[in-house]
């Protein structure tokens, strides 16, 4: 017969308990992975201009 009064492992429920806020927040973390590649190409643009601007004067 299988001793079943042993605790379970410990890493597993980390590693899990991980993936599932993982899971439950993945739109969020999308949303927010694009508000920062949209800061950064207006950032990038706003540099560029003033930079073409300074060359142009």
């Amino acid at each position: 017969m299988k001793n079943t009064n042993q605790p379970p492992d410990p890493q597993p429920a980390t590693t899990s308990r991980a993936w599932a806020w993982t899971l439950r927040h993945r739109s969020t973390m999308a949303a927010n992975a694009l508000r920062g590649a949209c800061y950064s190409t207006g950032a990038g643009l706003v540099g560029l201009i003033f930079w073409w601007l300074q060359q142009r004067l």
